[in-house]
């Protein structure tokens, strides 16, 4: 069995990454289609309390996340278990690694608010399309670091 090598720099790159990547994703971006579709005011501001709270529990979110998936990602790699060379397919890999993870992982989560908690259509696209695309820039970063 192979001996699995973790970059957590390439973790922390991650983590940041895809913090600010959220950030813009649900505030100019999506945030007020994202707020009116939760059924909240568009334009109410949260507390500094209730930010911070956000912004804590996002970070650690994203931690958990970009670490779990630099496990998987490092399982998958063909070079872990000397069966060939990443050189020239990271980009593939990290596409794929990241479709097929939202694919098992997010998109039933994401279908299932639909669902059972009768949220729109529009809000299930916002909200899946950015589960997505955090996974593809943190495979990205932890595949070609």
């Amino acid at each position: 069995m192979p001996e699995i090598q973790i970059n957590f720099l390439a973790i922390g790159i991650a983590v940041i990454a895809t913090f600010f990547f959220g950030f813009i994703w649900y505030t100019p971006l999506f945030g007020k289609a994202w707020a009116k579709e939760m059924g909240r005011d568009p334009d109410a501001k949260p507390s500094g309390g209730h930010m911070a709270k956000g912004m804590i529990m996002m970070v650690l979110g994203n931690f958990f996340m970009a670490y779990v998936f630099a496990n998987n990602l490092a399982v998958w790699n063909p070079e872990t278990w000397g069966q060939g060379s990443m050189e020239n397919s990271s980009l593939m890999f990290a596409f794929s690694a990241s479709f097929f993870t939202w694919l098992g992982f997010f998109l039933p989560n994401d279908l299932s608010t639909v669902a059972w908690e009768q949220k729109s259509w529009k809000l299930f696209s916002i909200n899946t399309v950015y589960h997505f695309l955090s996974l593809l820039i943190a495979a990205l970063i932890l595949v070609n670091m």
